[in-house]
């Protein structure tokens, strides 16, 4: 195999044997870090032996191996197993932890390496047959290299294990950040007072789901969340997967000219219903915050590796600036593509791309806001306010999330309720004047935190939200 230096991945099996435990770099090896099939076996009996007698000596791995299995592996190398394991340990350098974690390195970039070379062969022999479909091919491809890039991801995080005294500074450090930041923050704002004292705002690692029914405000509080995360100087990555670039900064502007006392539909812009000094406005909100670090990407269609492609791009181009994206936002979930493996089974493509998310939160770590439509069974009901029951048969978002928002606009409900005579329609204005401009956002969950109805003010038609004292 061209290549392929089968003395690394000999040098860390020896170390390993040598030192009686395969983690020996937490998190770092698994059985497909190796390229050579017999080292994957060794590996993957060290794990066994290793879990089963808390040992990983050269008798027990050994006794992981049926008989019929090891003759076939005898017969192949030319010496008795025992004797090639025996040899793995002895030529095995003593470097310490230090050379041994750099070997593992070396050797999972070199299964990388390969395992691209081994499908750019594939493809470039599909690629001759006048029958492929190009577009099969990128996303055979794109699949291997999300696989890869992930692997490589996973193996330099090598810290996954924390003594007791390790965590408990970690969780002090980050309670003490908070009581230094002065409004309780332990993460991103949300730009929401009343939402950040609870929950502490956006916290690294964590997957929140944003979820309602349509008209209900979804994606103008995700896009506030974006936006006021910017406003900040956090770089956030607005992922719309629905609505055009165009339309989403439209919004954003009429949100950021709502600040400044202009009330400006941004449906009258995008049909040209404004005056010229509301149009001026605008173009003025926009010049003064044309660097502001918000990105936004529409495409429709995009599957879990193309959002994590798209999150790299952006740092690799903000990275030279020594800057990356700190909060990543999708509107919204049932629009991921699904990979096709439980092609069929909607519920089990659900609990994929929401693990998937969640995924992405920690191998970044950052906050992923998720937005999520929920089923049409919220409008059967007299309250219409969603509960977490409307998200379990929707695969495993509920399970998957470390905080659910629910968003929910009586107003929307009231302003389309029929009245049957004078009387019903003065009943009508009333509770219509009494839940105007309010949104409900319900924490229906919080890993970290109690639940509760946090009350805030919106002006839908500017895509403003703000805290309740507003109104």
């Amino acid at each position: 195999m061209s290549g392929f230096v089968p003395e690394l991945e000999q040098e860390v099996l020896g170390a390993i044997l040598m030192g009686g435990n395969p983690h020996i770099v937490p998190g770092a090896l698994r059985p497909e870090s190796f390229v050579e099939p017999l080292h994957q076996e060794i590996f993957a009996n060290i794990e066994k032996a290793y879990e089963n007698y808390s040992t990983a000596n050269l008798s027990v791995v050994l006794s992981m191996t049926d008989t019929s299995r090891r003759e076939a592996i005898e017969k192949a190398l030319g010496i008795p197993l025992s004797e090639y394991l025996a040899r793995l340990a002895s030529d095995a350098p003593v470097r310490g932890l230090g050379g041994i974690r750099k070997s593992i390195e070396a050797m999972n970039l070199q299964a990388a390496r390969l395992q691209i070379g081994a499908e750019a062969s594939r493809i470039a022999a599909a690629a001759d047959d006048p029958a492929t479909n190009p577009q099969d091919l990128i996303r055979t491809f794109n699949a291997t290299a999300d696989s890869v890039t992930a692997g490589i991801r996973a193996n330099r995080k090598t810290k996954t294990q924390f003594s007791f005294d390790e965590a408990s500074n970690a969780a002090l450090e980050a309670a003490q950040a908070a009581r230094n930041s002065g409004a309780g923050l332990v993460g991103i704002s949300t730009g929401l007072a009343d939402l950040d004292r609870a929950t502490g705002g956006f916290r690294p690692s964590e997957l929140t789901i944003l979820g309602g029914r349509p008209a209900m405000g979804k994606s103008a509080v995700g896009l506030g969340f974006a936006l006021r995360a910017a406003l900040a100087d956090e770089d956030a990555l607005y992922i719309s997967l629905e609505m055009a670039a165009p339309s989403l900064a439209m919004r954003a502007l009429t949100d950021l000219a709502y600040d400044e006392g202009h009330r400006i539909a941004y449906s009258d812009i995008l049909n040209n219903r404004t005056t010229d000094r509301d149009f001026e406005t605008v173009w003025d909100v926009k010049t003064r915050h044309s660097k502001l670090p918000l990105y936004i990407e529409d495409a429709a269609g995009l599957t879990l590796g193309d959002i994590r492609r798209k999150l790299e791009n952006v740092n690799d181009r903000i990275g030279r600036e020594g800057r990356s994206v700190k909060i990543l936002l999708v509107d919204y979930l049932q629009l991921i593509a699904a990979t096709g493996r439980y092609a069929g089974n909607r519920t089990l493509e659900i609990s994929e791309i929401s693990a998937g998310l969640r995924g992405i939160s920690r191998e970044f770590g950052i906050p992923v806001v998720a937005l999520s439509q929920l089923s049409r069974q919220v409008e059967s009901r007299e309250d219409k306010r969603p509960l977490l029951s409307d998200l379990r048969e929707s695969g495993s978002i509920e399970q998957d999330a470390d905080v659910v928002l629910f968003a929910y606009r009586e107003e929307y409900y009231a302003g389309r309720t029929e009245a049957k005579n004078p009387d019903d329609e003065i009943k009508r204005q009333e509770k219509l004047d009494a839940c105007r401009n309010k949104l409900e956002l319900n924490i229906a969950k919080q890993r970290n935190g109690a639940t509760r109805t946090v009350h805030l003010f919106v002006d839908i038609a500017c895509s403003a939200i703000r805290n309740a004292a507003r109104s």
